[in-house]
């Protein structure tokens, strides 16, 4: 294999009002806790949150830097993702926020040609996020 358990990329973020905006024409999901302030004030929440598979599309620069790096390394295989598992939505993230998303090696597969990468999203305060698990193919 052409990584190595325990290797890590991250890549940061903080959330717009613009990012929430263009992922809600994006994926056509304007549920009023994403876009409307007011309806949100009256949630648990307290304010408007992120949409989760916004946060989790920020796994995607992390996975992609690691792709990057070992094609750098002059590897010859690529990867491709195979899916994501196990994901949970821990703590909500606001407009605001900013999140760094990480993604670590935990499991290598010769065989298979398989890769497990341990997947986290936390906010400025180190807070756990999003958490799950990744895998890839390497081809």
């Amino acid at each position: 294999m052409q990584v190595e358990i325990g290797e890590r990329t991250a890549f940061s973020k903080t959330v717009t009002d613009a990012d929430i905006a263009l992922f809600s024409a994006i994926s056509g999901d304007f549920d009023p806790i994403h876009v409307d302030e007011e309806y949100a004030r009256k949630t648990p929440f307290g304010r408007r949150i992120a949409h989760g598979i916004f946060v989790l599309g920020l796994l995607s620069a992390a996975e992609s830097a690691l792709s990057r790096r070992v094609v750098e390394r002059g590897g010859r295989l690529r990867p491709v993702s195979l899916g994501y598992d196990r994901i949970r939505f821990i703590k909500p993230v606001f407009v605001g926020d900013t999140l760094t998303a990480t993604y670590t090696i935990v499991a290598l597969d010769s065989e298979r040609m398989r890769s497990t990468g341990k997947c986290e999203i936390a906010n400025q305060k180190g807070e756990l996020c999003l958490a799950g698990e990744h895998v890839m193919k390497w081809i």
